[in-house]
Parts: C-alpha cells; structure tokens; sequence
C-alpha cells in the first residue's frame, strides 16, 4: 500500500500500470535489504557478536545480487516521471542522475522510511492505551467536524495529535544512527563534560542519548503522549530524529532530513484517519533487524464521529 502511493505521489500514476505491475513492493524490499544491510544484526549471542560483524559490517554488500531489481525500479520511475525530470534538466542536472536521485528518494529515503516508521508509530500509540486512544478521537473526530474535514489547518489544531507523533519520534528515532568525520577540530559538550574531536576522526551518533537524556526529558524511557502540549512544546528543540533539531529547518548546508515536515504530516494524518474509524486498539509488537512488527489484536470501531 505505501509503495503504490508513493508511486503515485511522484509518477501519478498506480505502478500496476506499469512494467513492475504489483512487484513494485517485493522488488524495492530487496533493493532496501541491501542498502540498510550494515544495520542489520543476526540476533546472535553478545559473544558471538563478532559473527554479525564479520557478516555484515565489513564489506560492502556487493551491488549484482540487487542490481537487476534497481533498474527496474529506475526503467519505471524514469519512464513515469517525465514533469520532474523535466525540471531536474531546467537545472542543469542530467536524466539520468536526476532519476537515480528520484529513486532514491522515492523508493529508500520515502517508502523504505514509511516501513520502519509507521510500525513504530502504531507501536507506541497502541501501547498506550485506551485513555490515550479516546482522548485522541475526541480531539480529532472534535476539529474534523469544526473545520468541515480533515485540512492542514485541522492537523496544526490537533496539538495533541502533533504531540504524540513527536513523542513517538522522541523515543524511537527511525534512524537512530548518524556517521561523520569531522570537517575541523571540535568539542562536543554533554552536561557534565567536554570531549575534543581531532579533525578527520570519525564520528557516530546515537540519537537517543540525546532524546532520551533524562535531564532533560521526565521519565524519559516512557511514552507519554501530553508531552509536548503547552508549555511542553519548548522540548521539541531536542527533539533530533531528522539528524537536526525539530526547531530548525533544513538545509542545503547541512544533512538534516529534508523531508522532515513531510514525514510528521503523514504521521499525523495516519492517525487522523486512524482516529476517524476506530475507537480504539491492542497489539502485538515483535522486534525485526531493523524496527517493529505489529499485529493488531482488536480493533473497535468508532462509535460516533
């Protein structure tokens, strides 16, 4: 389901229309194997860890075994995409780079981000229970019918809804890993002390040592879903999941996640819609290589709108 809206967001068209027909999802599930790879873990033992890095996390994974199933990704996406490569070409960047890019922003950073999110995301809600679901519907079902739909100036009312989708980014961060060499020496700071970094070290960043730094955040390993209403709203500068404070906006300059507006308005809107049909859930929750599965075990369905 993702992948055919996807598809169409960018192509406008439904990729069953063409030459992938409904192998859209399977063969960009490989393509993605292989890119997030380095990721994965075997769920071995901790001292049988060194299998897992052996593995996976020496060598590049070599392109061939995926190769076939890329092009035609790309055959398709360059064959339904004409407006943007149109515009990619007004700017002096060539076909064929500017579909490359597309399907990499289509296929890895949009649908292969959607995989991992949303799972984590009905997680958490789900998790939390029938107080948190029926405040949900109410406020949602509430602005809906105020604004005569679900709008974008019904999502930005929603405050409770903005809030918990930020508190599931906060304590799951979809990309949780960041990797860098410093550009010049630097010193990074943490409350209690400063660390120097020498120009051309590498350095890896694990995002919940920063949104779940109980200094900052009370109970700071729970999921609470008021926690950024009102006065709460000033946390969300740390708030870092899109590699980048949620305060700021990205950049040409920097590797903040340019879709990150995007991504918390699906997120948003998936509960909206979620909201509008359903009084409330449970699920079962399993950990993956990368991410969640989930199973709903009940779904009620709303009993009034």
């Amino acid at each position: 389901m993702s992948f055919n809206y996807i598809f169409r967001l960018f192509c406008g068209k439904d990729p069953s229309e063409t030459a992938i027909g409904s192998k859209g999802p399977a063969i960009a599930d490989k393509w993605l194997a292989l890119q997030l790879g380095p990721l994965f873990t075997l769920g071995l033992p901790k001292f049988l860890k060194y299998v897992d890095d052996l593995l996976l996390h020496t060598f590049p994974l070599p392109f061939f075994l995926v190769k076939s199933d890329y092009y035609k990704l790309y055959d398709v996406f360059y064959a339904s995409s004409g407006p943007i490569l149109d515009k990619a070409e007004s700017f002096g960047v060539t076909r064929e780079e500017a579909c490359h890019n597309l399907v990499f922003l289509a296929c890895f950073s949009t649908y292969g981000g959607l995989k991992v999110w949303f799972p984590a995301l009905i997680k958490w809600v789900g998790l939390s229970g029938e107080k948190l679901h029926r405040q949900l519907a109410d406020e949602i079902r509430t602005v809906v019918k105020e604004e005569g739909g679900v709008t974008i100036q019904a999502l930005d009312k929603m405050v409770l809804t903005k809030s918990v989708v930020y508190e599931a980014f906060r304590i799951e961060p979809p990309v949780p890993f960041q990797y860098a060499k410093a550009k010049e020496d630097i010193v990074v700071q943490s409350h209690e002390a400063s660390y120097k970094i020498k120009k051309g070290e590498m350095i890896f960043g694990y995002q919940p040592f920063a949104t779940k730094d109980p200094v900052v955040f009370d109970h700071a390993e729970d999921f609470v879903g008021h926690r950024f209403v009102g006065e709460g709203e000033k946390l969300l500068k740390y708030v870092y999941w899109s590699n980048g404070r949620e305060t700021v906006d990205p950049t040409v300059e920097d590797k903040q996640c340019p879709g990150k507006d995007m991504v918390v308005l699906l997120s948003r809107l998936m509960l909206v819609e979620f909201f509008l049909r359903y009084d409330t859930f449970s699920v079962e929750t399993a950990v993956l290589p990368i991410g969640s599965s989930v199973t709903f075990t009940s779904l009620v369905k709303a009993t009034s709108i």
